[in-house]
């Protein structure tokens, strides 16, 4: 965790209190980030198993490319949505934001994405890749609720993130298209199965836990935190 200054443990509150709320169709929480993949190639062929023998790879490999891949996941519907991009720019994330309105969740009225404070991840990207009415427009469908500086673990995403890049990317990808069907593949199995994560750590939990935090913060109210 990162420091437990008063910042630190509002905006942790804040999302803690957001994931605790019941699950509601008309304002869904999507937890965003983005995952790095190094697409790389044999130089010298891989050899197929035959009858008591393994296949075999060649321990030499070439850089292809790096590639992002953009996460989306919303616990809920057991949902996510894993995109490849060459860059994760101001652009790639207002296409994101705009894919997530109008492709994944049209009918929402207010859609909360929980991230962190990388650069690009503000509402100016999307004024800097569309025209002010459609940035707007977009915009109004979204409400971004920021981790703690430091404070990874607090983003589901994270967890799936993991999941993936065991289930899906620890094998050599040479190319976009093997990265893309695979891609692909692992997000429909998960999306079918709508695999999800059981959340325990709630406000009252962090209350416990992180008693000493909040004393330090807070000397003379910590008789109360845990009545409030």
């Amino acid at each position: 965790m990162g420091k437990m200054n008063a910042d630190y443990i509002a905006q942790m509150e804040h999302v803690l209190d957001l994931y605790a709320k019941p699950e509601n169709p008309a304002e869904p929480v999507i937890n965003f980030d983005e995952a790095m993949k190094q697409l790389v190639s044999d130089i010298t062929p891989s050899t197929e198993a035959k009858p008591g023998q393994t296949a075999r790879q060649d321990y030499e490999y070439k850089r292809v490319a790096v590639a992002n891949i953009f996460m989306f996941f919303d616990r809920h519907r057991g949902w996510r949505k894993a995109k490849a991009t060459e860059g994760k720019k101001s652009a790639d994330f207002a296409r994101c934001m705009k894919e997530l309105v109008d492709d994944h969740y049209p009918d929402s009225e207010k859609i909360h994405v929980v991230m962190d404070n990388y650069g690009t991840h503000k509402t100016g990207s999307l004024y800097k890749a569309f025209e002010p009415k459609e940035a707007l427009r977009i915009l109004n469908r979204l409400e971004f609720h920021y981790t703690p500086k430091h404070a990874s673990w607090l983003n589901m995403v994270e967890i799936e993130i993991g999941n993936m890049n065991q289930q899906c990317l620890t094998q050599r990808i040479p190319d976009w298209d093997k990265l893309h069907s695979e891609l692909a593949a692992w997000e429909k199995r998960r999306n079918d199965a709508q695999a999800s994560i059981n959340w325990m750590f709630d406000v009252d939990a962090t209350r416990e836990k992180l008693t000493r935090a909040y004393h330090a913060l807070l000397p003379e109210k910590i008789g109360t935190i845990n009545q409030n």
